[in-house]
This record gives C-alpha cells, sequence and structure tokens, in this order.
C-alpha cells in the first residue's frame, strides 16, 4: 500500500515513521505543513484541497493515517477559527480525497467527546457531549470523516505522550529536576496513552485491514495526573520534589477537562487481535529511551 502519514513531525507521526520502518512491505509518504532541511518527508497543507487532492492522486495514495490535529487544548478557548480548520476542515478534505479513490482512512480522536461525568469506561456507542472547543472540533472532524469515506477507522486516544516533541511525561521530568515541590491534579483520572503502542495498534490494523468504525485505545489500567506523575518520578530516579494532590478547582485552566475519561478498549481489541500494555510498563519504556 501507499501510505500518507500527515502531521509526521508530531508525537505519533514520528511513532508512525519508526513502526513503518519495521513494516517495509508498504511505501511511505510522511508529511507535514513544515519540513526541516534535509528531512525525508513532504510539504503538504492539509487545509488546502486542491494540494491534498493532487498528492493524494500523483502518488496514488491507498491510505492516509491522519496524525495532524491541533492539540493546544486551553489555546483553542480562544483560538476556536484555527482549532476549526486543523480538526474538522483538514480531517474532511483527507478523508475526502481518499474516500474518493476507495481507499482508507485512519484517523485520531479524543476522549474530549465525552464530558467524563460517568464513572465507569466509555464505549464507542455512548452518547457524545464535548464541553471544549478542542472536544467539539474534534467530533465534529469524526462526523465528516465517517461521512466522507466509508473505509474510515476512527480511533479516540487520551493522555498521549512519547519521546518526541511536548508532553506531560516530559514537561514532569523537568519539573521534578527544577523544583522543590509540585502540585498535581489527583481527582481527574484516566489512562496514559504511549504513541508508540498506538503507533503499533494502528500499523496491526492497516495490515490485517481495517474494519471501518469508531474504536477506543488507551493503555491498560487507571490513573490520576498525581499518580501519573508520581510514577514518572520514581521511574526517572526525581528524589528531590515533593508531589502535593490538588483539586481541579485549585488549578483553573481555560478549557473544561473530563473528570472520568477512561475509554473501554473491548473492541479494538477483539477485532484486531491486540494486547494492549499496562499503562506503567510503556511508560518506564518511554522514559528509559528519554533517559538514554
Amino acid at each position: 500500500m501507499n501510505i500518507l502519514i500527515t502531521g509526521c513531525n508530531g508525537q505519533l507521526g514520528n511513532e508512525m515513521q519508526i513502526i513503518a520502518k519495521e513494516n517495509p512491505q508498504h511505501n511511505y509518504f510522511p508529511a507535514d505543513i513544515n519540513v526541516r532541511d534535509g528531512q525525508d518527508a513532504y510539504v503538504l497543507d492539509a487545509t488546502d484541497e486542491k494540494a491534498v487532492e493532487a498528492f493524494v492522486k500523483n502518488n496514488n495514495i491507498d491510505c492516509i493515517v491522519n496524525c495532524a490535529a491541533y492539540t493546544a487544548v486551553d489555546k483553542a478557548e480562544s483560538d476556536s477559527a484555527l482549532c476549526e480548520k486543523l480538526n474538522v476542515e483538514a480531517p474532511a478534505i483527507l478523508s475526502r480525497a481518499v474516500g474518493s479513490k476507495g481507499g482508507v482512512f485512519i484517523h485520531v480522536s479524543t476522549d474530549y467527546v465525552f464530558d467524563g461525568t460517568k464513572h465507569t469506561p466509555y464505549k464507542e456507542d455512548e452518547p457524545t457531549c464535548p464541553n471544549s472547543v478542542y472536544g467539539v472540533t474534534k467530533l465534529a472532524g469524526e462526523k465528516k470523516v465517517s461521512s466522507n469515506c466509508e473505509k474510515s477507522m476512527i480511533i479516540r486516544t487520551a493522555w498521549l505522550y512519547s519521546t518526541f516533541g511536548n508532553n506531560f511525561v516530559k514537561t514532569m521530568i523537568r519539573l521534578g529536576k527544577e523544583k522543590e515541590q509540585l502540585g498535581v491534579i489527583f481527582d481527574q483520572v484516566g489512562t496514559p496513552t504511549y504513541a508508540r503502542d498506538l503507533a503499533a495498534v494502528i500499523m496491526t490494523a492497516i495490515n490485517k485491514g481495517v474494519v471501518p468504525g469508531i474504536y477506543h485505545f488507551s493503555n491498560e489500567g487507571v490513573t490520576s495526573w498525581y499518580d501519573f506523575t508520581k510514577s514518572i518520578h520514581k521511574i526517572a530516579g526525581i528524589k528531590s520534589c515533593k508531589v502535593r494532590p490538588l483539586h481541579t478547582e485549585d488549578y483553573p485552566t481555560a478549557a473544561k477537562r473530563p473528570h472520568y475519561s477512561v475509554l473501554d478498549k473491548t473492541k479494538i481489541k477483539e477485532t484486531y487481535g491486540v494486547e494492549i500494555p499496562y499503562w506503567e510498563d510503556s511508560l518506564e519504556e518511554c522514559i528509559a529511551k528519554l533517559l538514554n
């Protein structure tokens, strides 16, 4: 297959390129809006419909893995136009381009499509109720993808981190080394997702044959941001920083976060026969790479 990877410079896009090297049976076209000099990638603006259509046609693209998104959750509250452009318009353009030729579209979405008021893991068919600009745009993007491409796979994920880019794990390691004390929210519960594990399950779906629909994926287990931080510091060997638990109201943010965003992963496990690693095991793997 000829596979276009959009947002190739992001956390998941970088991990997809590593997984790609382990799967040389396909041809890959990593692309992003900005590409560094000497980087083996294509310049492509996913919001430019003509450019996308030409790229898909000229390179005979069979599958698009869309890793591009606007993910600055708080900034989105005051930057809704750009957020909508990247999270709604771009997926619409990409899915229409590959869908019109009978291709496959794999789109990454988020736990923010739910309001987080439940206390049991969210299944794919449960009612959505986003309460942030980011969540609203990601849900709208899902709907565009589903209507534009028959062979679309939407994967909702949560708490994404990796060795690439800026993320919670890297930030907590840096702050743990800089500060004597740190306050972290304990009353928001979910599951971290190592981008390498998400990339692996996406490649499994491609290789086994995409079954269209919405899926949930994160690592296994449940934790809070506070407990996540404690584990990060423990694994990274940070002992000098005291981590204090905070209530959500103690740390006001522009965007409202889901209090409970644990995702039920039964569907993706049964459909593709995958085993999902426990969140702390994957965290150890990632931090070992960061420290080395």
